[in-house]
């Protein structure tokens, strides 16, 4: 990316923000003698059985392929049940983002601050991506799915790209400031890097190793400060290891994480984490975390940038195993807030980028304890009430656009349109 945040060993141009399959089926039971016609719950034992894999991905983006149609109708099933469990863990990590950007004008005055945003930053985004991985295994590149990441995705990516535009212009005082569509700015790049790893799921679906392979191509960025700004490709690369995990994921192994002795371990771990970063924070480049920058351009040789890139992997990993530890399986109050948090990711930046412009960090009592807990709890108040309903409404033309209009009907469209004029 290219134009937020700090740098810390030595002067770097302010960038955008740092921070966002389907298996075969089972065997079907053998047809019933055909002397005694199946009654209607024959028929429905006759049905392959829904692999476990696909039931746990009932609520991936991609979603069932709108365009298909049986007997000359629309295909209207209906749509399956959300797991609490996703749609908690989801809330949860976009409460973090939130909170750590909220955070990082405290850092400098605040050790503490400074602790708990390196530990949140090592798996936020992460958790995120995974979860984003997961449900993104399904994609296979067919008509439905292509037009829904186009709509779902890009369409979104340039509607908020502009927007983003155009506020930093008027909060930031800079009339001249340029759309660039190829310059993801502050939040924009989780949806071009969504966008790009999406397209590639076949891709990874089909190689062996493919978390090997991710890895290697994230390390190779990390050490090539050539790759330059564009698309923001430096997160893109350095990201996609956790894309890719969330791809090969099964849902038992959530299932293990789910477990009361993972929950247990998580305590004496996330401890661990808190004072390691309390320790680091004064010696450590947070940038490493933003993974938008090569080693060499933070001033660090060329090989600590696959030292980093493996080492951080590693922390990630085992921390964001601990946060899905600790989310809860069961409905909650916020359970219903998880399907919105794409909503309140984009949308928050306004205020998170406001702050800054309208320098209200500048207030001497946010630098207090209690300062830094009235930061907090608005930053978790602020993403919370972006993530309902009534906004998701409200902001659905420019998120979940359906744009019929910009793709050509195809032929099972075209004979279920046909069908339902003659009934």
């Amino acid at each position: 990316m290219s134009r937020s945040h700090l740098p810390a060993q030595r002067p770097v141009a302010p960038r955008g923000d740092h921070a966002a399959p389907s298996p075969e089926p089972a065997s079907v039971p053998a047809a019933l003698p055909p002397e005694k016609p199946p009654t209607a719950r024959g028929r429905a034992a006759n049905k392959p059985h829904e692999p476990d894999e696909q039931r746990a991905t009932a609520q991936k983006p991609d979603g069932p392929d709108r365009s298909r149609v049986v007997a000359g109708k629309p295909d209207k099933q209906p749509a399956k049940p959300r797991d609490a469990f996703f749609d908690n863990a989801k809330y949860l990590a976009i409460v973090l983002v939130a909170m750590g950007h909220a955070w990082e004008p405290l850092r400098g005055d605040s050790r503490a601050a400074a602790a708990l945003y390196i530990t949140v930053y090592t798996f936020h985004m992460p958790a995120f991506i995974v979860i984003s991985g997961y449900f993104s295994r399904s994609f296979d590149a067919s008509r439905g799915r292509l037009r829904r990441l186009v709509t779902g995705v890009a369409v979104p990516y340039v509607i908020f790209e502009v927007a983003y535009t155009f506020f930093k212009r008027w909060a930031n005082d800079d009339p001249t400031y340029p759309i660039s569509l190829l310059d993801p700015w502050y939040l924009t790049w989780f949806l071009i890097a969504l966008f790009i790893w999406r397209l590639t799921t076949p891709l990874w679906k089909t190689v062996r190793r493919p978390v090997t392979l991710a890895l290697a191509i994230a390390i190779l960025a990390s050490v090539s400060p050539d790759v330059g700004d564009d698309l923001d490709l430096q997160r893109v690369l350095q990201f996609l290891p956790f894309f890719v995990l969330g791809l090969v994921l099964e849902p038992e192994h959530f299932q293990l994480v789910r477990r009361r002795e993972a929950r247990i371990l998580a305590v004496p771990v996330f401890a661990a984490a808190l004072l390691f970063a309390y320790w680091a924070a004064p010696r450590m480049n947070a940038a490493w975390f933003y993974r938008r920058d090569s080693a060499q351009e933070l001033g660090a040789p060329g090989w600590s940038g696959a030292v980093m890139t493996l080492a951080m992997f590693g922390c990630s990993v085992v921390l964001t195993a601990c946060f899905f530890a600790w989310v809860p399986r069961r409905k909650t109050w916020f359970t219903v807030l998880g399907a919105g948090t794409l909503y309140g990711y984009l949308l928050h930046g306004f205020v998170a980028k406001g702050s800054r412009f309208w320098d209200w960090y500048d207030l001497r009592w946010l630098h207090t304890p209690l300062g830094e807990i009235t930061v907090t709890l608005a930053a978790a108040a602020l993403i919370t009430s972006l993530c309902t309903p009534p906004v998701q409404r409200l902001f659905r033309f420019a998120m979940e656009p359906e744009m019929k209009w910009a793709f050509r009907r195809d032929a099972a469209e075209i004979a279920g349109r046909g069908g339902a004029r003659r009934s």
